[in-house]
């Protein structure tokens, strides 16, 4: 049962890591406005701000698996739509410093962008909180490892590839191409089998189901604390990917295809975490690991704006990744292990609100920045200015949450 859901969640991240290069690179054949094209990985991203919370009420009220193989459906369905409007469009001019070459379709790629980011809302909430009905207590590390190998070999290192591959061919054809990655994936969820409905609630109604879990979440200072942490984490995170568009085209040359086989560095490094991270974490233990994590994090996001060329990039890629998937199968299995059943989506969407609600802010901030340094530093240094401010963030919350989160997890670890 674990091997088909592994095999839905690795077609699911494969359209995933098409679409991390499509969106934005398609949104930069229409403008070179850096405030414009960064409403499209905003709406890709806001729907985690507002229907995170109606995802973890959702998710604890309704077959999870239900609604897995609704919400990939959609992603479909929104990815068919995309593509159809950028097959009907035809050739693009010349994309405009300001504005936009073609409003109709970029309004159609923004809306298709939010629909697809509402669907992994719902999506993935669900089938995080499904996966402990699956696999067994202890196996939770071994297992999120596992998702996330898949993940990044499908996600980061076969999925940009494809996606520059399809990119070069016709800009409709990567859409089209995860239209059935996702319909496919929606279907092998079919038969995943099992009951995957939580336990009774006690409470009825919307708003005290949801204070339940507010209640619980807010008795949880190291919950608290990790999403806090992981919403830097993915702030910074998305601050970086953003202006590397521009700062990979412009200032070193790379074209779609160098970038999208760029971006598979981030696939060897996830790779190895996901196959050795839970050794790591028993070696060192949980807290140890964690700081480890955001400290390798940290000093390599400011190394990033002083790599010279794609191969250095690549390689600051492969040891920041494998920092983060480390931090990412440790705080994740914690979470699924804490969190009872019946509160496991309330709790993880509020977990995530808090979290995830940062990157959007992350592209915005990012956008804003380069806006506000390009008329006094020039264009090229102002692409750098959001990889610096990203590394000096991330350096100075590793180090201010070091002995609180190593404290938070010596309790916990206790009370178990």
């Amino acid at each position: 049962m674990f091997r088909r859901f592994l095999a839905a969640t690795g077609l699911a991240n494969l359209g995933d890591g098409i679409a991390v290069l499509a969106w934005v690179w398609v949104a930069t054949t229409l403008t070179r406005d850096a405030g414009l094209v960064a409403l499209v990985p905003v709406a890709l991203r806001l729907p985690w701000v507002v229907f995170a919370i109606p995802a973890g009420l959702v998710a604890d009220r309704l077959d999870r698996r239900r609604v897995v193989i609704a919400m990939d459906g959609l992603r479909a369905l929104a990815f068919l739509c995309a593509a159809a409007a950028l097959a009907v469009q035809g050739p693009l001019p010349p994309a405009p410093m300001e504005g936009v070459s073609s409003a109709p379709l970029f309004a159609a790629l923004c809306l298709s962008a939010l629909a697809v980011g509402i669907a992994e809302v719902f999506r993935d909430n669900a089938a995080q909180a499904l996966l402990p009905s699956i696999v067994p207590d202890a196996g939770l590390e071994r297992a999120n490892g596992r998702l996330w190998t898949v993940e990044a070999l499908a996600n980061q290192m076969i999925g940009p590839a494809l996606g520059a591959f399809l990119l070069g061919a016709a800009l409709a054809l990567p859409f089209a191409v995860n239209a059935v990655f996702y319909a496919v994936a929606a279907l092998l969820m079919l038969r995943v089998s099992g009951q995957f409905r939580p336990e009774a609630q006690t409470v009825e109604g919307w708003r005290p189901a949801l204070m339940a879990g507010v209640r619980y979440l807010r008795g949880q200072p190291l919950l608290l604390l990790l999403a806090v942490i992981t919403g830097v984490w993915n702030l910074c995170f998305e601050a970086v990917m953003f202006a590397m568009v521009l700062h990979a085209q412009e200032n070193l040359g790379l074209s779609a295809q160098d970038y999208g086989f760029m971006l598979t560095a981030f696939a060897f490094g996830g790779a190895a975490a996901g196959l050795v991270g839970d050794r790591i974490a028993a070696a060192l233990g949980t807290g140890r690991t964690m700081q480890l994590a955001l400290l390798v994090s940290a000093v390599l996001l400011l190394a990033v704006p002083l790599a010279p060329n794609g191969w250095l990039l690549a390689a600051c890629f492969i040891v920041f990744e494998m920092a983060g998937i480390t931090w990412n199968i440790v705080s994740v299995s914690l979470r699924q292990r804490l969190i009872p059943d019946a509160l496991r989506g309330r709790v993880n969407s509020l977990y995530r609100l808090l979290a995830w609600g940062m990157i959007p802010l992350g592209i915005a901030l990012s956008g804003w920045v380069v806006g506000v340094g390009e008329p006094i530093v020039g264009r090229a240094q102002a692409l750098k200015l959001p990889l610096w401010l990203a590394g000096g963030l991330m350096l100075a919350v590793s180090l201010v949450v070091a002995v609180p989160l190593r404290r938070g997890i010596a309790r916990a670890t206790y009370r178990e």
